[in-house]
């Protein structure tokens, strides 16, 4: 199904929304010199009201979740002992749901490339909405393998490496598995990865799905040795405050940053537990974790102050840590 078909019912609402707005001012300027002053205000301030929520329903809708955005970002840790790391984070592309096809992620995986990244970290829910693969279209099946297929033109010196979330178990976590790992993708479920590199090795412990799977970290980090350089990589934030110590650093999504952030109200919904792990970093008694916003939306077609992301994160050791190592 083609995303733009979700956002019909939306775009048939704001244009019977303008049009009730226009009879309804054009009825206010008619009648304006036969109302007493305090009627008039009040009139025209609800109007201007409606119409401001109007206009801010659009942008949310039909504007912000088109846009992009490239968040850098600069992690010091004294976990990690090697030379720096610069990686992009990229999740909840959601594709067959509103404003995301194979298309357009095809597009976000060329812009990827063009930061040059030493490694990418894709952290889950590639496929949009509920429904198990048995019950989608051909045309749907179709289009989700193509979304993740464009993973394998990522041009990383190190690869990608990817977890899986709860919407793609929700669809069929095997099949997504093996369409990441046909694109040259690493998919972790409670294991890790170890890459060799001239800086030191790196290790690469991805979780199981916290929503739909248990999260363990012994099983996720079992085999690294002592020492060496880690990161987690999780589709949620909420296994975060059971992370043990020795990890430079965490990777999560889920969150969609809230989708929407009322100015002064905060983030009305957030589907998470914790919601101090709600977006970007995070800092806990003394361990680091970064949460992505992503890019696609999940129950309402909307973003507001939320627009969508790839992050570039560059992590480096401390200088004490340094100074230690020297």
């Amino acid at each position: 199904m083609s995303p733009h078909l979700h956002l019909w019912p939306a775009l048939i609402g704001a244009v019977i929304g303008f049009a009730l707005l226009a009879w309804a001012s054009v009825a206010l300027v008619r009648r304006w010199r036969t109302l007493r002053p305090r009627t008039r205000w009040i009139a025209f301030a609800a109007l201007a009201l409606v119409e401001a929520v109007l206009w801010l329903g659009v942008y949310a809708v039909f504007i912000e979740p088109n846009t992009l955005v490239v968040r850098r970002v600069e992690v010091e840790s004294a976990d990690w002992h090697g030379t720096p790391l610069t990686m992009a984070v990229l999740s909840d592309t959601h594709v067959t749901g509103p404003h995301v096809d194979a298309a357009r992620v095809g597009r976000i995986v060329q812009r990827v490339n063009a930061l040059r990244p030493d490694i990418v970290f894709l952290l889950g829910d590639y496929v949009g909405g509920h429904a198990p693969e048995s019950e989608r279209s051909p045309a749907e099946q179709q289009e989700i393998a193509g979304g993740i297929a464009t993973f394998a033109a990522l041009n990383a010196r190190y690869g990608a490496v990817a977890v899986i979330g709860n919407h793609d178990v929700w669809y069929n976590r095997q099949s997504v598995t093996t369409a990441l790992q046909d694109a040259g993708v690493a998919a972790l479920w409670n294991r890790n990865v170890v890459i060799r590199r001239s800086g030191g090795p790196i290790a690469i412990a991805g979780l199981a799905d916290d929503t739909t799977g248990d999260p363990n970290f012994a099983d996720a980090l079992d085999g690294i040795e002592p020492g060496t350089d880690t990161i987690i990589i999780s589709h949620s934030p909420d296994p975060f405050a059971h992370m043990p110590s020795g990890p430079a650093l965490m990777l999560a999504a889920h969150s969609h940053c809230g989708q929407v952030t009322i100015p002064f109200f905060g983030r009305p919904v957030l589907p998470i537990h914790n919601r101090a792990y709600a977006c970007h970093l995070v800092e806990q008694n003394g361990r680091t974790m970064y949460v992505t916003g992503g890019i696609g939306t999940s129950i309402a077609p909307a973003r507001f102050l939320n627009p969508p992301e790839i992050v570039l994160i560059t992590l480096r050791g401390t200088t004490t840590a340094s100074a230690a190592q020297r």
